[in-house]
């Protein structure tokens, strides 16, 4: 009998579960509970952390889960290597739903403290865009205007001495980003590479205004197998009828 823990967070997962629900698939959606009012599902959802992987574990045997689906965001690197052991310990089925990253023409790095450090030394107006998981490794350069754009108002005050702050929830559009970074003045763009088209804006607002952009490689995930595409997953449980949904 299949019942699926789909690991949530990203547009691809949202579509996932619409398929999920179309099919009549047993499956529960889980969010990490980092945002304060995530996009409802047609599921039946979790939010929260599980404890780490005893606690991940623990969940899917009480709950007899038989498949995982880890369709978190590219830099949920913690949550997908839980993933990762939770199924080698349980026999649970896993395979991550994830997109393709990016190609293009920037200053590529290895991590959030390399982006900081590619960074100029002259102060510069920066587009920081994130987060709000890693702005500490930026208080190293705290000479820099940082624009942040948030899904939710920050809880506290930032680790950055000079921010500006916009609350606002993707997917985005290329003229938009481009009227955001010519509104705040940016001169730099720091993304991750997270791949997919509702991220892509900044990037392509950035190379259209001759701006220099540092990308930050994914963080490494413990081999697992990956599909890019929900009938993907779809068809790996078993139901591959469900063509443009």
């Amino acid at each position: 009998m299949t019942r699926v823990l789909l690991l949530g967070g990203t547009t691809e997962a949202s579509l996932l579960a619409r398929a999920l629900a179309a099919a009549g698939v047993d499956a529960v959606f889980s969010y990490a509970g980092r945002t304060a009012a995530p996009v409802a599902q047609p599921l039946p959802q979790r939010i929260g952390g599980f404890g780490g992987v005893t606690g991940l574990t623990d969940y899917l045997r009480a709950e007899a889960i038989s498949h995982i689906v880890d369709a978190t965001h590219p830099f949920a690197a913690g949550m997908s290597r839980n993933a990762v052991e939770a199924a080698e310990q349980t026999g649970v089925a896993l395979m991550a739903l994830e997109r393709p990253p990016w190609q293009g023409d920037w200053t590529q790095v290895p991590d959030i403290a390399a982006a900081a450090a590619a960074l100029p030394q002259t102060p510069a107006r920066v587009f920081l865009a994130i987060g709000r998981q890693h702005l500490a490794e930026f208080a190293l350069a705290p000479q820099h205007h940082y624009l942040l754009r948030l899904v939710d108002p920050p809880e506290g005050a930032l680790p950055l001495p000079q921010t500006e702050i916009v609350i606002d929830r993707g997917p985005f559009r290329l003229e938009g980003d481009v009227e955001l970074m010519r509104k705040h003045g940016t001169e730099w763009v720091v993304a991750k590479n997270s791949g997919g088209s509702g991220a892509r804006a900044k990037i392509d607002a950035a190379h259209q205004l001759g701006l220099p952009v540092v990308m930050i490689d994914r963080p490494a995930i413990p081999p697992r197998p990956v599909c890019a595409t929900v009938q993907g997953v779809m068809d790996w449980l078993g139901h591959p009828t469900l063509r443009g949904v």
